[in-house]
C-alpha cells in the first residue's frame, strides 16, 4: 500500500487490523515512506521489518488490499487465502495500458483549459500538447529511471510545444495551453496525502511527502522556465 501511495493512516489501519484478526491483540506498527516495522505485541514473537523500495501511484491496489483486508476481518477467508491473494494483487494487478493514460491525461488536459482559462477554441491543441507531455514522462520513467528528470524534461516539452503550436498558428494562448497541458503532471495525490499525514499526526511521513511533492512541482517550474527562456 505504501508503494501504492497510500496515506499513512490507511496503512496503519489495514495491518493493524489484519493482526488483531490473526490474534495478536496487542500489535504495534511504526510505517514511514521508506520501510514499516511490524511488533506482535507478544514475547515468543518479535518484530519485523520491511523496506520500501519504490513507490508509484496505483490506486487500484490500495483500494484491492484495503478491500481484502476487510474480508479477511469479516472471516470471509482464511489467512492462508489472504496472503495468496496478497501475492496475486501485487503481480498481477497492473497500470492502465497506454493508450488508455494517454487519452485520460488529453481529457484532462484540453477540459481544464477550459474550465480554468475559459479558453474552448486550445481544447484541441492541449488535448494532443498533454498527450505527449504524458507519453514523455510515461517513457522517461522507464528508460532512464532519475527521479524529478522525467518531471522536468515533460514539462519543458510541455511549454515548448505550446509556445511553437501558438507561433505556428496552431493555437491562441500560450499560457493557457501550458496550464491545461501541465495538469496530469501536477503531484496531486503526494500533496494530499502529505496534508492527511500531518493533520493524523504523522510528523514524519507528512512532512517527507511534501518535500517529494513540492520538488516535483519545482521540477515542473524549472522545466516551463527553461521553455520559455528559450522560445
Amino acid at each position: 500500500m505504501i508503494e501504492s501511495g497510500s496515506e499513512m493512516t490507511r496503512v496503519n489501519d489495514t495491518v493493524l487490523r489484519i493482526a488483531r484478526n490473526a490474534g495478536l491483540k496487542d500489535a504495534n506498527i511504526y510505517a514511514t515512506l521508506t520501510g514499516i516495522i511490524v511488533s506482535g505485541g507478544v514475547d515468543d514473537v518479535g518484530a519485523q521489518v520491511g523496506s520500501i523500495d519504490k513507490r508509484v501511484l496505483d490506486m487500484e491496489k490500495v483500494a484491492k488490499v484495503n478491500e481484502l483486508s476487510r474480508e479477511y476481518a469479516a472471516k470471509k477467508i482464511d489467512i492462508e487465502q489472504f496472503y495468496d491473494d496478497l501475492k496475486n494483487i501485487d503481480r498481477l494487478v497492473a497500470m492502465f495500458p497506454l493508450w488508455v493514460q494517454l487519452l485520460g491525461a488529453g481529457l484532462v488536459s484540453g477540459s481544464l483549459v477550459v474550465v480554468f482559462q475559459n479558453n474552448l477554441p486550445d481544447f484541441g491543441i492541449t488535448f494532443l500538447v498533454g498527450m505527449i507531455g504524458w507519453a514523455v514522462l510515461y517513457f522517461l520513467n522507464i528508460y532512464v529511471q532519475i527521479r524529478f528528470l522525467s518531471e522536468f524534461i515533460a514539462a519543458m516539452t510541455v511549454a515548448s510545444l505550446a509556445i511553437l503550436s501558438v507561433k505556428y498558428g496552431f493555437g491562441i494562448k500560450a499560457d493557457d495551453i501550458i496550464i491545461g497541458s501541465l495538469m496530469p503532471l501536477v503531484p496531486g495525490i503526494p500533496l494530499t496525502n502529505a496534508v492527511r499525514d500531518a493533520l493524523s499526526g504523522n510528523l514524519i511521513s507528512g512532512p517527507a511527502r511534501g518535500i517529494e511533492a513540492l520538488i516535483s512541482a519545482c521540477a515542473l517550474g524549472f522545466g516551463v522556465a527553461i521553455a520559455l527562456h528559450f522560445f
